[in-house]
C-alpha cells in the first residue's frame, strides 16, 4: 500500500475525497428544491410533475435503484470500484439538467443523477468507517456527514445570491455541481482500496476454491438472525426519519413559499441557515463526541429536538419566531441526528461481506419511503392542509425515536472486527 498521505490508511485526506460523494447528493437535491418554483413557472409544472420530480430524483426511487445496485458492485468488486464510473454518470444527469427545455429532458437529468449518488452513497459510507483510525469511526463517518451539510448550505446561499438570473442562476447552481464532481472523480482515482474489504476478498476467493462459499446473496443477507434485528433497527431509525427530512430536503423551500408566504430568497436563506447549523452540530457534536459519550443518550437528545421543531411549526404558526426557532432546533439536532447514527451503525453492525449489501438495501428502501411520500405531499398539503401534513412528520419522528432508544447498541472502543465477532462469532 503507498505510503503516501493521499492513498494510506486513515488519511483524512481520502476520507474526505470519498465524501464529497456525500456533499454531490445532497447538494443535488437542494439544486432542485432552490429552483423549485423557477422550474413550475418555466415548463407550467402541476402538481403530479412536481411530485413525479421529487419522486424520482436523487431523493427517491432513483437514488433507491442505484443504492441497491451498488450495495452489490461494491461487495462483490470492491469499494473503490464504483469511484471509477459512477460520477461519470453522474455529471451526465447534471448536464442534461444544465441544459433541460422541457419537461421529459429535466426528469431523465433528475432520474440519471439519482441512480449515481444512490449507487455511490454505501461505497462512501462503508469505506470511511472501514478505513477509519482506531478510536475515530464515528469522528470519521462524521465528515461524510460534514460534507452532506456543506452542498446543500452553498447552494442554497448561491441560490439566493443568483436568484436575479431566475431560471438561469438554477441552471448555474447544476453547472457548479458538474464542476465540483468533475474535480472529485480525479481525486476518487487516487485513493486506494478498503484494507478490510481486500482481507475480507482474500478469505473469500480460497473458500470460493475449496467449494465451501459462494456469492454472497440478498437471501443469505436476509437469512442472517443478527442480519434482520440490525435492518430492522436501521431501517426503523433512518427510513422514517428520512421520510421528513427527505421532503424537506427536497419540498422546504416549496412548503416556506406556499405555506409561509415567504419569497424565494427568503425560503433559500433560511433553509441555507438551518443547513449550516447542522454543520456547525456535526462538527462540535457528532465527529468531536460521537467517540467519547454514550451514544444512544447523543441520538435520544438529537430525536427529542427534532420532533419540538416539528411541533412548533405545526402548531405555532409559521411567524418568523416559530420559523427561526424551527431552523434552530432541527438544524443543530440533523447534525447528530439519525442520518449521522445510521451512517455509522449501519457499517459497525454487518460482516464485511454483507455490509455495502445491507446499506444498498436500506437506502433503497428509504428512498423508496421518500419517493412515495414526494408523490403525494404537494397533493397532501394542497387539499388537506399543512397541520395535517405536520403530525404525520411529528409520528414518522416518534416512531424513529422509540425505536432507536429501544435497541441501538454501544459499540464504542471496538474495532468492527471485534464487533463483527461478538455478532456473528468466530
Amino acid at each position: 500500500m503507498a505510503n503516501s498521505e493521499k492513498g494510506k490508511k486513515g488519511s483524512l485526506k481520502s476520507t474526505i475525497t470519498v465524501a464529497m460523494s456525500n456533499y454531490l447528493e445532497a447538494g443535488s437535491i437542494v439544486a432542485g428544491a432552490g429552483g423549485l418554483t423557477l422550474w413550475m413557472e418555466y415548463l407550467d409544472l402541476d402538481d403530479f410533475k412536481l411530485g413525479l420530480l421529487g419522486a424520482l430524483s436523487a431523493n427517491g426511487f432513483g437514488a433507491a435503484v442505484g443504492a441497491l445496485l451498488g450495495g452489490f458492485l461494491v461487495d462483490k468488486y470492491g469499494r473503490k470500484f464504483i469511484y471509477k464510473y459512477d460520477l461519470i454518470a453522474y455529471m451526465l444527469g447534471v448536464l442534461l439538467i444544465v441544459f433541460s427545455f422541457n419537461f421529459p429532458m429535466l426528469l431523465i437529468g433528475y432520474v440519471v443523477t439519482g441512480i449515481a449518488v444512490g449507487a455511490a452513497i454505501p461505497a462512501a459510507w462503508t469505506y470511511i468507517a472501514e478505513e477509519a483510525p482506531e478510536g475515530e469511526r464515528a469522528a470519521r463517518v462524521g465528515w461524510g456527514q460534514l460534507a452532506w451539510s456543506i452542498g446543500p448550505a452553498i447552494t442554497l446561499f448561491l441560490s439566493v445570491a443568483l436568484a436575479p438570473l431566475g431560471l438561469l442562476g438554477s441552471r448555474l447552481i447544476f453547472a457548479q455541481l458538474f464542476v465540483i464532481a468533475l474535480v472529485t472523480w480525479i481525486l476518487q482515482q487516487q485513493i486506494n482500496e478498503s484494507t478490510i474489504w481486500e482481507e475480507e476478498k482474500e478469505k473469500q476467493n480460497k473458500l470460493k476454491k475449496k467449494g465451501k462459499l459462494t456469492d454472497v446473496s440478498l437471501k443469505e443477507l436476509l437469512s442472517v438472525k443478527e442480519n434482520r434485528k440490525a435492518l430492522f433497527l436501521l431501517i426503523g431509525i433512518y427510513g422514517f426519519w428520512n421520510l421528513v427530512a427527505g421532503v424537506m430536503g427536497y419540498f422546504m423551500p416549496y412548503i416556506y413559499e406556499t405555506v409561509g408566504g415567504l419569497t424565494s430568497t427568503q425560503a433559500n436563506l433560511l433553509q441555507g441557515t438551518l443547513w449550516l447549523l447542522t454543520v456547525v452540530s456535526t462538527y462540535f457534536v457528532f465527529i468531536k463526541l460521537g467517540d467519547k459519550v454514550n451514544r444512544k443518550a447523543l441520538f435520544g437528545i438529537g430525536a427529542v429536538m427534532g420532533i419540538v421543531a416539528w411541533l412548533i411549526l405545526t402548531f405555532g404558526g409559521m411567524g418568523w419566531t416559530e420559523l427561526l426557532l424551527f431552523v434552530l432546533l432541527w438544524g443543530t439536532a440533523a447534525g447528530f441526528g439519525a442520518q449521522s447514527f445510521y451512517a455509522l451503525w449501519s457499517s459497525e453492525l454487518f460482516h464485511t461481506k454483507y455490509r455495502a449489501k445491507a446499506q444498498g438495501l436500506m437506502f433503497s428502501v428509504a428512498r423508496i419511503g421518500v419517493g412515495l411520500f414526494s408523490l403525494v405531499i404537494a397533493l397532501l398539503i394542497t387539499t388537506l392542509g399543512f397541520k395535517i401534513a405536520g403530525l404525520i412528520m411529528i409520528a414518522f419522528l416518534i416512531i424513529h425515536l422509540v425505536i432507536g432508544l429501544t435497541m441501538s447498541p454501544e459499540t464504542r472502543g471496538k474495532s468492527l472486527e471485534e464487533i463483527q465477532k461478538e455478532r456473528y462469532g468466530a
